[in-house]
Formats: structure tokens, sequence, C-alpha cells
């Protein structure tokens, strides 16, 4: 045998040829590096009393972009753990023998990964990109000083430090002798003398890739004003997430980046996705960036705050990622541009952005709420420089790359500023901080983070740490916050009801599920009906095997207390949950007070099989799914019926098969499959080849057998951003070396 094949996860896997010198990772989804270090596959070692890490050095990228809503392609950290930490380019280093990293996968999945990583790089790059972006042409030109001081003079394309190998429809050899070839749909197989292995990269349908660290469930209570720590560690501790913090205002959820496994430290938080109202961001590599996707699990978009050059570098770098137009970031967040160095009010909570030095722009947050006695503050300083390295920067040369003196006082008098609490990066090197530099910070409680290893004597005497799941409650809340959104939810559901009559529903208990309970059974009549507040709640299908989970404001088992039937689901909290408990009697003599009961009967009918079906199945909340049922046009067709399919539309097949055109070639689609969205999507396709291109736009339609089509408007179904994004997975899946897929399909 001279390959080794490991499964490193479902959809990763690691395959050795030690004679030809290759190790490969076959499959990059986001914090692969510490999957391979959890599995013991990555270790450290020591030549000529040079400390470095073993690996891969190569990487087969995924044929697809997104399986199951999530990311496959991400190779930002796994690249540089073969530059730095293997130490391939460092100079004088053992390892840099002039070997570069691999890189191989279909050429539109290599161009992604190298726009992707240039920008994970270097941000915007270049003064007329930050002019763009709103910078003065004076700011822009000393951003650029620094930011070529970091990059040691030059802006390098990636190509220049890697080897790219595309792979088509023909076997390659991508040196030693090591042949790859796609014998289908992410499915490759590798060779060498006279050994072969396959590997499959296709997840199953509902199938994630894992978290690599342990977690623990946590009840977080919504404070007035909190900092719940989400993480500590950084992109290589495989026993922590990277560093991040949840802020808490009046009851409301904001993070504080968004690194690789975002989605379960929120299911550890008991915090459902729907709840988070908004990010504020640093920057853009990956451990603060590559979890946004995670949260576009949600029906409404998220609110986005960044400065305008953060938000600038962070969109070129998503956009660039996902080979789409820049303006589709848009499409799934609400822009806020913050104001650089002054105080920005967000319903009372105020927090100001300044600059910090960062190979990519990044910002040194500081959040305050007015209190009792003054301020409250909480200051985030992610990826900062330590004192040695600005000063190391410092010059007077107004040409030359780095900092200037006074631009360096600067930062360091922001870096000091007092805080009651302050979360530091003391990670260490050219670009990371050091915990020496804050000895005499004068702010009350200092936490430090951003590093894999534990804290030494000397960090210890300096600041806390603080494990996941930790509250730092600055301001305590005297209301539940909870019965306020509660109330919400209910005007969203029953409009015309008064906030009088909505007591008689608000006058009643809010529960806790713990981890992994049985809220509601399938094949019991439920007594009582559950409107979710916080936290995530999995719904298992009993006549599928399926499980779709919903998020606050999504009412439990209403259909079946409502009909007076079994419950067809399952209702299981993910983790801690809280509800509003509803007893059944009460709800349903409310509903035919104060509501046709008749009318919602119907309407909960269409909500029920729109639920089923995979584009409404999960984070689409019982309010947004009664306003689709409200607009849904349902079509009953015999077979060999022709169906005039509306252009403004996304048509989803309840029941039966429709040939999308009368041609013997023309796609098929099936249960729960779409078409119409395609054109959503026109300007990615048409930079696209033909074939790739092609989209799903025929105007008539042909039942096949006796069928069901519901048709929704494009321009509802296009705002809401977790269909869109399955949406967008299916359309970039359907292209030359894969089937069309718009549901999830497992191969």
């Amino acid at each position: 045998m001279t390959i080794r094949k490991l499964l490193v996860t479902p959809g990763v896997h690691y395959v050795e040829i030690p004679e030809a010198g290759i190790q490969i990772l076959c499959g990059a989804p986001g914090d692969s590096v510490k999957h391979l270090l959890r599995r013991g596959i990555i270790q450290s070692h020591e030549q000529a009393g040079v400390g470095y890490e073993n690996g891969p050095n190569a990487i087969l990228l995924s044929d697809s972009m997104i399986q199951n809503g999530h990311l496959c392609n991400l190779a930002e950290f796994p690249i540089l753990q073969m530059l730095y930490r293997q130490g391939m380019l460092v100079p004088k280093h053992p390892n840099n023998t002039g070997r570069m990293p691999k890189l191989i996968g279909t050429p539109e999945q290599l161009a992604a990964q190298l726009r992707y990583i240039h920008r994970g790089n270097y941000g915007l790059i270049s003064a007329a990109e930050m002019v763009a972006a709103g910078a003065s042409e004076a700011e822009a030109d000393e951003r650029m000083r620094l930011k070529l001081k970091f990059a040691f003079g030059e802006i390098v394309r990636p190509e220049e430090f890697m080897e790219c190998h595309a792979l088509t429809t023909e076997a390659i050899d991508i040196g030693s002798g090591v042949m790859i070839e796609r014998l289908a749909h992410n499915l490759f197989e590798i060779r060498h003398g006279g050994d072969s292995v396959q590997v499959d990269l296709n997840l199953e349908r509902h199938e994630t890739y894992p978290c690599p660290y342990p977690l623990t469930h946590v009840s977080v209570d919504r404070h007035y004003f909190a900092v719940v720590h989400s993480g500590d560690g950084d992109g290589w501790d495989f026993n922590r997430p990277a560093m991040a913090s949840v802020l808490i205002h009046q009851g409301r959820v904001y993070l504080v980046d968004a690194g690789p496994n975002s989605h379960y430290s929120l299911d550890a938080l008991g915090i459902g996705r729907k709840e988070v109202v908004g990010i504020f961001h640093t920057h853009c590599h990956d451990d603060h960036f590559a979890g946004l996707t995670t949260l576009l699990q949600r029906d409404q978009p998220l609110e986005y705050y960044a400065t305008p050059l953060v938000r600038a570098s962070v969109t070129r770098k998503f956009c660039a990622l996902l080979s789409i137009p820049e303006s589709e970031f848009a499409r799934y967040f609400e822009v806020h541009d913050l104001v650089e160095d002054e105080w920005n009010d967000i319903m009372g909570l105020e927090v100001k952005p300044v600059s910090s030095p960062h190979p990519v722009e990044t910002s040194i947050f500081t959040f305050r709420v007015l209190w009792e006695g003054g301020y409250r503050t909480y200051a985030h300083l992610a990826d900062i420089a330590s004192f040695d390295v600005l000063d190391a920067m410092q010059t007077t040369d107004r040409v030359a790359p780095g900092l200037s003196p006074s631009a360096v006082a600067s930062v360091k008098t922001a870096y000091l500023e007092p805080a009651d609490l302050k979360k530091i990066d003391i990670g260490g090197n050219m670009i990371h901080g050091d915990a020496k530099d804050f000895a005499n910070d004068p702010s009350r409680r200092l936490l430090l983070a951003h590093t894999a290893r534990p804290l030494s004597d000397d960090e210890r005497r300096i600041g806390s740490g603080a494990p996941f799941g930790t509250l730092d409650v600055l301001i305590p809340g005297q209301q539940n916050f909870l019965l306020r959104d509660a109330s919400e939810f209910l005007q969203s559901y029953f409009p015309t009801v008064s906030d009088e009559r909505l007591h008689m529903l608000l006058n009643n208990r809010i529960v806790t599920f713990n981890p992994e309970t049985i809220i509601i059974p399938a094949g019991r009549v439920p007594a009582e009906i559950y409107l979710i507040l916080a936290g995530k709640v999995e719904m298992l299908m009993r006549e599928m095997p399926t499980t779709h989970f919903l998020f606050s404001g999504s009412l439990i088992a209403e259909a079946a207390a409502l009909n007076d039937c079994e419950s067809e689901e399952t209702y299981r909290s993910a983790g801690f949950v809280q509800a509003l408990r509803l007893p059944v009697d009460l709800y349903r003599h409310f509903v035919e007070r104060f509501h046709s009961s008749f009318e919602l009967l119907e309407i909960r009918k269409i909500e029920r099989r729109l639920r089923h079906t995979y584009l409404f199945s999960d984070a689409v909340t019982s309010i947004t799914l009664h306003h689709l049922a409200t607009v849904c046009r349902i079509t009953s067709l015999h077979p060999g019926q022709r169906f005039v399919a509306a252009p403004d539309c996304v048509h989803l097949v309840a029941r039966g098969r429709i040939a999308l055109g009368d041609d013997e070639k023309a796609p098929v689609r099936g249960k729960d499959e779409c078409w119409g969205a395609d054109v959503l999507f026109q300007s990615m396709a048409e930079g696209l080849p033909p074939k790739e291109a092609a989209l799903d736009t025929a105007p008539v339609v042909i039942a096949l057998d006796g069928s069901e089509v519901f048709s929704l408007p494009l321009d509802v179904v296009a705002r809401i951003p977790v269909v869109r994004w399955k949406l967008f997975e299916a359309f970039r899946n359907a292209h030359p070396y894969a089937a069309p897929r718009y549901r999830g399909s497992a191969r």
C-alpha cells in the first residue's frame, strides 16, 4: 500500500502518499485545520532546533461551493498553516525547500479560492479601492503605507506562492506521479504507482460538517447590558472557538464577529439565529468572518455594522468566495456603516470603532450604555498589534511603508482607553497583541484572548480568562425582555387585535426546556401550544426521516391544537429553549372570538404544506410562513396538462412530476423541487459557460402525472435570506459536474 486514506469528518478526508511526499486535505470547510489537529494528524516537530508542524501540502477542493447550506471550500487557514506553521514560506526554515502548497479543483473553484485568499491576505488592495469605500486620498495613502509595511513592501498574488491544478474531465498529474481523476460530482480517484483510493466529498441530505471542539450548553439570561464570552481562542485552537463575543442590550442579541462554527456556539448558548439582531464586524480574516453565511439561515436580513472600509473589504471577500456580484451582499444583510472615531447610537447602544493596524482593514470597538452614575463600557480589541511591532513600524518618511509617530501614539492611546470590561487579543507575533502592553491598563477587568496556549504566570497576573458561556453583567435587567418579544410576535400574528385583548395570551408562563427535551411528541393531541422566544427547536416529521429547525417567533403544534388532532411532528429542544406556554382551550377561544377560525385553519393547512418542503422547512418563522401562505397560488394538474408558468414566481412541485418543456430531454422536477428562481442569479450566469449558465425559465411546462404546483411571488421569496441562500445553492450546484439539485439530495 502506497496510499493511506483517513476520514477526518463527514465530507473531509486526508490522503497520504509518503513515497511521493504528498499529503492531501480533501475538502476544506471552516476549521478543517482544527479537525486535523484534534485527530492528531497535524503534530508538532523539531528539526535543527526549529519547531514546526507537519500536515497537508495539497488541498482538493469540493466541486460544490455550498452543501446543505454550509460552505465547502475555505482554504485560507489551511494555506496559512502550510506557509507559516509548517514553514514553507519562512526564510531559512528547514521546510522552505521551494515547494509550494498545491490547490486542486475545478477552474471555477480555483478562481474563487484565489480571489478569496487574496482578499483574506490584504483586504482592499489599492488606495483607489479605499477612496471608493469613502476614505480621503490622504487617509488612503496612509493606510496603504501601513498595509505595505505588513506585506513587506509588496502586494503578492496567491498564484505566486501556490500551485494550482485544474480538474476538468481528464486525470491530471499533481506531481511525483500522483494522479487525480474526477469520477462523478465530488467523487475522485487518487492514484500512485499501482495503488488507488476513492474520495467522496458529498454530504448526505441534512448532514453538516461537525464542530471540532466540545461546547457545553449554557442558559443565558437576557439582561439590560451584558457580554457573553463566546470564544477566546484563535484560528488554531482546537479546544475553543475563536475570539468573539455576544452583546446583550435591552434583551436584544448582537454578535461581535462570526468565526467558523458560530452557529454551534449560538446553539450551545440557547440563542436562535433569529434572535440575533445584528453583527459588529472587526475584520475579514476567516476566524472572524467564516461564520457569516451560517447566520443567513433566518427569514429577515441581519443588521450588519462596520466602518465603510471594513465593510468594503468584507463584501469583496464574501463575494469573491461565492463568485457573486458585490450587490448581492445587501440582499442578505441590512448594512449600516459606522462612523470611525465617533460614537454611533444604535437604539441606546453606543459604539465607537477605531482603526487598528493589521494586514486587512480592522476596527476595535468600544460599546457603552448610559446608566446610573455614568456609562458602562465594554471594549473589544481583536487582532491588534503589539507595542513592539508598532514601534518598529514608526517612520518619519511620508512615502515609506509604515506609520507616523503620531499615528503610533494615537493607536496606543486607543488601546489603553479604560473600560469597565476589556477583551484583548494577546496572540503575539507580528499581527497580534501582547499582554505586557496592558500591565498598567486602568480598566476594571481585563480578559486575555486570541491564543491557543495556556496563559503564562505573568499574563495571569495581568488579566483574566473567560471560558465559553461566561457572562459579564454590566447593567442587570429589571424587566422580562422575553415577554416584550412575545408581545411583538403576537402583534404580528394578530395585527387587528388590540393590545388589551392580546394580554389574554401574554398572561401565561414563560417556560424553559432543558437541552434535548421532547416538548411535544408526535401521536399525541397537544394540551398546549408554545411560542418560541429563545433557542432552537428540532421538528422531526413522522412521515419522513427528516429534521427541520425552528427559531424564535414560531408557534409549536398550533395546527394540531386548533384541529384537536394528534401532532404529526415531534418537537425537541436542541439547546436551552424558552417559550410562552399557551393552553389550547384558551388559544382556541381567542382565535374563535377575535379571528376567523375557518380562515385561519385554511391558511394553516397551506402553511403546514409549505413547512414540509425543503425551501421553507428551516428558520422560516410562523409569521413569515403565514404571509407566504396568503400569497401562494395552488394549481392542480392532470397528466399531460400544460401549465403556463408565471415568470415572476417560484414554482414548487407539491405533488407529482413536471417537465420543463415538451422536449424529450426537458428537465423534470419532482415533489419538493422547484423552478423559476434562477432568474434571481441571472447576472452571475452571464460569466459562466453556456451549459452552466442555462436558466430554468421554460414558460410552458407539462404535468407528467397528476400534479400540484405552489406558485409564490419571486419578489417575496427573494427577500427571505434562508430561502434565497437555498436557491443560490441549487443554482450553483446545477453545473456540468452535477445534476440540478433543489432539495439537498444526497448524491
